[in-house]
């Protein structure tokens, strides 16, 4: 027999879909959806953000988390 193979849709970078140009430490809301519940950021595979927007957000989960916005574990 022959199977179809399931191709998924290629996830969307939320940024660049929003038009956000900088990712900003202060934004926790959008930080939070970026940070699994154990405190670990997602990785480009499950989220989908271009190897830039990644990058960035990183950086600013990590300013966040050494401000005090961002709890390290929830």
């Amino acid at each position: 027999m022959a199977y179809k193979k399931i191709r998924s849709r290629r996830k969307v970078c939320y940024f660049k879909k929003n038009h956000i140009k900088y990712v900003d430490y202060k934004d926790v809301e959008t930080l939070s959806k970026f940070v699994s519940p154990d405190g670990k950021i997602t990785p480009r595979s499950i989220t989908g953000t271009s190897a830039k927007y990644q990058r960035q957000l990183a950086t600013a989960v990590k300013n966040a988390r050494f401000m005090g916005l961002l709890t390290q574990v929830k």
